[in-house]
């Protein structure tokens, strides 16, 4: 039985005593202070502090040992099985990390002469080309900081499109499938379109009667995950793209799951107009936390001419930046994208070649296979549509059995692999499938790994049956046990910062 790590830790403004310090700053020679000096003289009054910040004062020892702590109470790909679903948790490679962090690039500032950036520059339009290879699509742009930023640029090309050919009036429709992410409906809903949701088959595809009924003149795009949410293939693709580009509309590719096909099938050779890539799904960069993402987006011939500005350019003999793009949407976001996590995918593509990005793939769909054959033999679990049909790189499975017999629901289920020292995969979605539980174990997990996993589901079902109070209460070894769901998310609770925190605890701040 796992025991996660506890530590009484505060929060660090909670910490220190004044004036400790960490590090002693050298005395600054006369000439910089007066350089800074005469700086600070020209900036407007109105924009400098009157009070130095709140910081807290600590020694080193206490801020690294505050971290450490922290660090030992969380859990992350490094430390064990991550079967998420959905969100592909990937290994991400050490030298990968080496590489992102090294002083030449940490360095560099987005502001520089395009001179002196010549490198990055390179490297940010090589990585434009490959994966403007790997999605089959005509150009890339590396701007989107995330895969729904991503999405949201892909609605908005889509509208520039139907603007140009004068038809936005009419094209007012985005037809999205009912196991789709719930970004993509967002996605669709901020740029402006109503969402036209079409059902799946009994097999867990479009079912293509009702995408002929929902098309229309009025259809601007459909967008689409291949394979869909439940690791199924749309063997019909074609078809779909077929009946959407007769309408007038476009193809979409939402990215999330482009990890189970690479090197296999491109979206692009599929009848997709536009794709994004989630880079952390597919190409092992760091994903969650808060921290920098990337969501590159690849379009086709036709639609290149919408991508943001400024576009990386070669005329042969160096690498420009380029804005001379009248038909462009703008910017998407500042500058030329999240380069650090760009950077750790052309590592990871370098790194494996085309042979080793087709292999992640093959071992991702075995993975996912081997798993579904295991599972789907415990007590309890059913495997819904397309049953004896394999998966791509993951399966849902309902509990609902499970649930009516016990009373053990697929949260219970994913509360108890904590306590077990697994990380809870993806529950309650699809919300086709009711009591949904989605396993996706990605290439990076060996076949021991697998089948102890395996072996702990099996375990939790028996529980489940005999004990199924045990099930109930969990977690129970985990650094904090079971949190009240509701209140945690309700925005009356939650304090996303130290200021919100101190606001909160006297009573100011309510929303």
């Amino acid at each position: 039985m796992f025991k996660q790590a506890y530590w009484n830790e505060p929060v660090i403004f909670q910490l220190g005593r004044k004036g400790r310090k960490g590090y002693i700053v050298p005395e600054v020679e006369e000439e910089i202070r007066q350089t800074v000096g005469n700086a600070l003289a020209d900036l407007p009054k109105e924009m400098l502090r009157q009070t130095l910040p709140e910081l807290p004062e600590l020694s080193e020892v206490e801020v690294v040992r505050h971290y450490m702590r922290l660090s030992q109470m969380n859990y992350g790909v490094d430390l064990g099985f991550y079967p998420l679903g959905s969100c592909t948790m990937k290994y991400n490679p050490k030298l990968n990390e080496f590489l992102a962090n090294l002083s030449s690039l940490t360095a560099l500032h987005p502001n520089q002469d395009e001179s002196t950036v010549q490198g990055i520059l390179e490297i940010l339009y090589t990585l434009a080309k490959w994966l403007a290879e790997i999605t089959g699509t005509h150009e890339v742009c590396l701007q989107p900081a995330a895969g729904a930023q991503g999405e949201f640029l892909g609605a908005l090309i889509m509208r520039s499109h139907h603007k140009l050919n004068g038809n936005i009036q009419e094209k007012t429709e985005l037809i999205v499938p009912d196991s789709a992410h719930g970004t993509n409906p967002a996605s669709g809903t901020m740029a402006g379109f109503k969402i036209v949701v079409v059902p799946s088959n009994q097999e867990g595809c479009v079912d293509l009667e009702a995408l002929k009924s929902a098309v229309s003149e009025h259809t601007a795009g459909l967008m689409l995950t291949n394979p869909n949410t439940l690791g199924v293939f749309e063997k019909d693709i074609e078809e779909i793209a077929s009946v959407v580009h007769e309408a007038g509309g476009l193809l979409y590719y939402d990215g999330a799951n482009l990890n189970a096909i690479l090197g296999k099938v491109r979206p692009g050779d599929m009848g997709f107009d536009i794709v994004h890539i989630n880079i952390h799904k597919t190409f092992g960069t760091p994903h969650g936390g808060g921290g920098p993402g990337a969501g590159p987006v690849g379009v086709s011939k036709e639609l290149e001419k919408y991508l943001p500005v400024p576009r990386i350019a070669f005329d042969g003999k160096r690498y420009f930046l380029d804005y001379d793009k009248p038909r462009s949407i703008g910017k998407i976001r500042g500058f030329y994208g999240n380069v650090a996590v760009l950077l750790r995918a052309y590592a990871y593509i370098l790194s494996l070649g085309a042979e080793g990005l087709e292999e992640a793939a093959e071992v991702s769909v075995l993975n996912a296979n081997y798993l579904l054959k295991k599972l789907g033999s415990i007590r309890g679990f059913e495997l819904p549509f397309a049953e004896g049909r394999p998966r791509k790189h993951e399966c849902v499975f309902s509990l609902k059995k499970l649930y009516r017999e016990t009373g053990v629901r697929a949260l219970n289920f994913a509360k108890r692999l904590l306590d077990y020292g697994v990380h809870a995969p993806t529950t309650y979605f699809p919300q086709i499938v009711e009591e949904a539980f989605m396993i996706e174990p990605t290439e990076s997990f060996e076949k021991e790994e697998l089948d102890r996993f395996a072996d702990i589901v099996r375990k939790i079902s028996e529980e489940a049956y005999s004990q199924p109070e045990t099930v109930l209460k969990a977690p129970q070894n985990t650094a904090l046990s079971r949190l009240n769901e509701v209140k945690a998310s309700h925005p009356k609770t939650m304090a996303l910062s130290w200021r919100m925190h101190q606001e909160k605890s006297a009573g100011k701040h309510e929303q």
